[in-house]
């Protein structure tokens, strides 16, 4: 999810009916709204939050230190018109990256792609079995080669993979994959990105590496390919 922060709620419309054409979600908040919102949430509902896109308004600076105070996802600057000392002053707030308008979502969605992937090790991902899989917004691999996945379906594997020693729920995966706020899609969706997902896996490794338990939640498995052809 993309927290999307404007006065003018026109903008921010706008990009997130972009970022929704691009399969990502996003919520809207004006700046008060916002530090509302923001300092009364709980660290899980934080760490559903992939970035934060502010646009051009007053003490863009203080909200970004706060943003900085509790998580660890890109904050990036809109501005309508060049400007170095605004510029220098959201660097030196902790901004991650200050883009000029007119930016297309896709341009945005890969700045935040980079800044994530400067934060972790390339090299890093997690094996279960012959599935890796990373957190950095690469599709996942299977003994080595990659498996192309679309958005939605590749960020259920990561949160399945992120929290495999405990059962999740749908609503969980909803909440990580959708966000908060997404009042428009139904939480069954879940349900059918995660049956296309097993059965992508299930070709490739031989076996269904997502469990089922009724009332109970989703929880991955790993086994190797080597040992099921055994």
């Amino acid at each position: 999810m993309i927290i999307l922060i404007d006065n003018r709620m026109d903008v921010t419309d706008a990009y997130r009916a972009s970022f929704g054409r691009e399969g990502v979600s996003a919520a809207t908040f004006t700046p008060a709204d916002f530090d509302n919102w923001f300092h009364s949430t709980s660290g899980p509902d934080l760490a559903a939050v992939e970035a934060f896109i502010l646009g051009d308004f007053d003490h863009r600076e203080t909200i970004t230190r706060a943003i900085k105070t509790k998580t660890e996802a890109p904050a990036i600057a809109l501005n309508d018109s060049t400007g170095l000392e605004s510029t220098l002053k959201l660097f030196a707030a902790g901004a991650d990256d200050v883009i000029r308008k007119p930016v297309h979502a896709r341009e945005i969605i890969a700045r935040i792609g980079a800044i994530r992937r400067r934060a972790v090790p390339v090299s890093k991902g997690t094996d279960l079995g012959d599935l890796r899989v990373f957190n950095d917004g690469r599709d996942p691999e299977v003994g080595g080669v990659t498996l192309a996945l679309p958005r939605r379906e590749r960020r259920i594997l990561e949160y399945l993979v992120a929290n495999r020693n405990r059962r999740v729920s749908r609503d969980q995966i909803f909440n990580a994959v959708y966000g908060l706020f997404d009042e428009e899609v139904e939480e069954s969706v879940v349900e059918s990105h995660i049956s296309k997902l097993r059965k992508k896996l299930r070709n490739v490794l031989g076996y269904d590496p997502i469990d089922t338990k009724r009332y109970l939640g989703y929880q991955i498995v790993s086994r190797a390919i080597t040992s099921q052809a055994a």
